[in-house]
């Protein structure tokens, strides 16, 4: 697949791009489908997202253009079928996508009914799509709670990652949470780096015991910071679109992923929250080369690092 894919990127052939095997490891399910689908499905047009100055306008952009849309349990139902079919329509084969404690609040409570209709959907519009179910909590959420939320989760034997998102600073806190996942066995993340500092990123991923990051780009502001993670072998699952989007950097040719990767930091490119960004996994290898920013067979190797066995849980 290497050479086909080399070849597509240097043609600038989208369409042969989407048909070679890729992973999306940083995604969110309620949130990863493709816009124009969720608008064929309302009848109603999502406008093009414009660069927010911090979450909290991204937030209030999606409750009011996409959440009106997507309401009750048919809407949530909904966002998780566009997700999947959206990975399946990118050449997605290995995909981990983020259910948020909580959400099981659609299914009147019920945790085994909320699996039982992500196994559903994903067996209906993608099977074929080695799917990797992530368990996501946040941060503002009790330790205690939290704690006896992820018991009854991890009683079901399904979910097999953990990732937690919220106020970065407050992440190194979570100890007991990460402990109790990882004697579990599942692959460890925290959304780190985002905003905060490169200190952050190393001492989440020392304390948490991370095997993963989500995003880290902060990393990038020290160098004995990303020698670290390099030695370590801590794997950062950037989105690019994202980080661009939410005024995290100014644009593809500036980002710090170049800098990571220089520094032999495990990179991924990913998508984040598709429905609002609007840009594939597929659009992402593109942004990059455009920009400059990596040469055809640097994108490659970055490809190939999504799929290897480490990400297969």
């Amino acid at each position: 697949m290497k050479q086909q894919f080399i070849t597509a990127l240097e043609q600038n052939n989208l369409d042969s791009i989407r048909q070679i095997p890729k992973g999306d490891l940083h995604n969110h399910i309620t949130r990863g489908g493709n816009k124009r689908y969720i608008s064929a499905w309302c009848g109603t047009a999502i406008p093009e997202c414009p660069t927010y100055k911090d979450l909290g306008e991204m937030n209030l952009w999606n409750a009011r253009y996409i959440k009106p849309l997507l309401t009750g349990r048919i809407g949530y139902e909904k966002r998780i079928e566009a997700s999947f079919v959206q990975a399946k329509s990118d050449g997605v084969q290995l995909l981990h996508m983020s259910v948020t404690m909580g959400e099981e609040e659609w299914f009147d409570g019920s945790i085994a009914t909320l699996i039982q209709t992500i196994q559903g959907i994903h067996q209906r519009f993608a099977p074929e799509i080695h799917f990797v179910p992530e368990l996501a909590f946040l941060t503002h959420t009790p330790i205690q709670e939290t704690i006896e939320m992820l018991e009854q989760y991890l009683e079901h034997n399904y979910f097999k990652s953990l990732d937690i998102f919220g106020d970065e600073f407050a992440v190194p806190g979570f100890k007991q949470v990460f402990r109790m996942a990882k004697q579990q066995g599942l692959i460890l993340k925290a959304h780190v780096g985002e905003f905060g500092t490169s200190d952050l990123v190393k001492q989440a991923v020392e304390e948490l015991e991370l095997d993963q990051v989500q995003h880290g780009i902060a990393a990038a502001q020290s160098p004995e910071t990303m020698k670290w993670l390099a030695d370590h072998h801590i794997q950062l699952n950037i989105c690019p679109t994202s980080n661009v989007l939410l005024s995290r950097v100014a644009n593809y040719a500036s980002h710090p992923i170049r800098k990571l990767y220089d520094y032999g930091v495990t990179v991924t490119v990913n998508t984040d929250d598709m429905i609002i960004f609007d840009q594939s996994v597929s659009d992402e290898f593109v942004n990059l080369y455009r920009a400059g920013l990596f040469s055809v067979e640097e994108l490659n190797t970055i490809r190939e690092n999504a799929l290897t066995d480490a990400n297969r849980k």
